[in-house]
C-alpha cells in the first residue's frame, strides 16, 4: 500500500495530532473509544510517530489524547441527534482536517461536506477521497461563498460542527459568520467546542503559538456561551452548552484518577464546553 508522506514541522503535521490522539485512546481504552478509522488513516501515513508516541505515554500526553477523543465523540453525538429528526440533512464539517465524523454518523441518507483550506483539502483528497454523498471543499470560512456549495433545503435541514477550529478566529469574525449562517441556513444547527480565556492562554503555549497567536484577547473564548452568544444574531433560536469532558459520557474510574481529576478541572476551571446553536426556522 502506498503511504502518504508527512513532513515534519508543517501544517500537515498539525493535522495528525488529534488523529493520532484518537488512535492512542482507541488502543488504550478499546471498550470505550473504538475508532478504527483513526487506526486505518495512521497506517496510510509515511510518518515517524515515535516522538509523539513517547509524549502520549506521559500522563499529560495521554490526557491530551483523551481530550481529542472526547471532542470527536461529543460532536458526533450532536450530529446523530440532529439526524434523528432530519435524516436527509447536510452534515457540514467546518475546518475538517482529517476528521472522519461523517463516516461514523452516516445514516445512508444524509450528505457530508468537509470544508478546509486548499492545502488541507489536497491532503484529505489523497487520504479520504470524496464519495457519492461526501464532498471535500477547499475554501476559507471567512469567504462566505462556500454557502453556495452546500445543497440546502430547510425541510431537509443542515447541521454544522467544528472541532478545535474557532479558537483561531477573532470574535468579530465569528459573529459575522454565525449571523450569516443563521440567516442562510434556517432551522439548522451549529455545534463546536469552546473554552474561557484561561484555557485560551494555555493554548498559546502550544498550538495557537504555532500560527502566531500570542495575544488571545481579540480571539474567541467564552466563559458562558449561552449568555454571551445569545445576542450575536436575531436569527438564533437558542444557545446552550454542555460539558465537554463529562457531559456526553463520564471519564470514570476506568480512566484512572489523574484523568478524572483533569477532566473535572477542564470542565470547571477553563469551561471546556460544547456550544449548541439552533437557528430559527422560516416561520419563527
Amino acid at each position: 500500500m502506498k503511504k502518504y508522506h508527512i513532513e515534519k514541522n508543517t501544517v500537515q503535521e498539525t493535522l495528525i495530532i488529534p488523529l493520532y490522539g484518537r488512535k492512542i485512546c482507541a488502543d488504550r481504552y478499546p471498550d470505550m473509544l473504538n475508532d478504527g478509522e483513526a487506526q486505518r488513516i495512521c497506517e496510510m501515513l509515511d510518518y515517524d510517530f515515535s516522538e509523539k508516541g513517547r509524549l502520549m505515554e506521559t500522563k499529560a500526553g495521554l490526557f491530551g489524547a483523551l481530550e481529542a477523543a472526547q471532542r470527536y465523540y461529543d460532536l458526533g453525538c450532536e450530529v446523530e441527534n440532529y439526524l434523528k429528526t432530519h435524516p436527509e440533512a447536510a452534515v457540514v464539517n467546518l475546518g475538517c482536517g482529517l476528521d472522519t465524523t461523517f463516516t461514523r454518523v452516516d445514516n445512508g441518507r444524509s450528505t457530508g461536506y468537509n470544508l478546509d483550506l486548499p492545502d488541507v483539502i489536497e491532503i484529505r483528497n489523497e487520504l479520504l477521497p470524496e464519495s457519492e454523498r461526501e464532498h471535500n471543499i477547499a475554501c476559507d470560512l471567512n469567504d462566505l461563498s462556500w454557502f453556495e456549495k452546500i445543497d440546502f433545503d430547510e425541510s431537509r435541514g443542515a447541521v454544522f460542527f467544528a472541532a478545535g477550529v474557532f479558537y483561531y478566529f477573532r470574535t468579530q469574525q465569528l459573529k459575522a459568520i454565525f449571523d450569516a449562517m443563521a440567516k442562510r441556513f434556517k432551522g439548522g444547527k451549529l455545534v463546536f467546542d469552546s473554552c474561557n480565556k484561561v484555557g485560551a492562554k494555555m493554548m498559546t503555549k502550544t498550538w495557537l503559538k504555532e500560527v502566531g497567536i500570542t495575544d488571545v484577547s481579540a480571539y474567541f473564548s467564552s466563559s458562558d456561551a449561552a449568555v454571551e452568544l445569545a445576542d450575536w444574531s436575531s436569527n438564533f433560536e437558542s444557545v446552550t452548552t454542555k460539558s465537554y469532558m463529562n457531559g456526553y459520557r463520564k471519564i470514570d474510574r476506568r480512566f484512572g484518577v489523574f484523568n478524572r481529576f483533569m477532566a473535572g478541572m477542564c470542565d470547571r476551571l477553563i469551561k471546556l464546553d460544547i456550544v449548541r446553536i439552533n437557528f430559527k426556522g422560516e416561520n419563527q
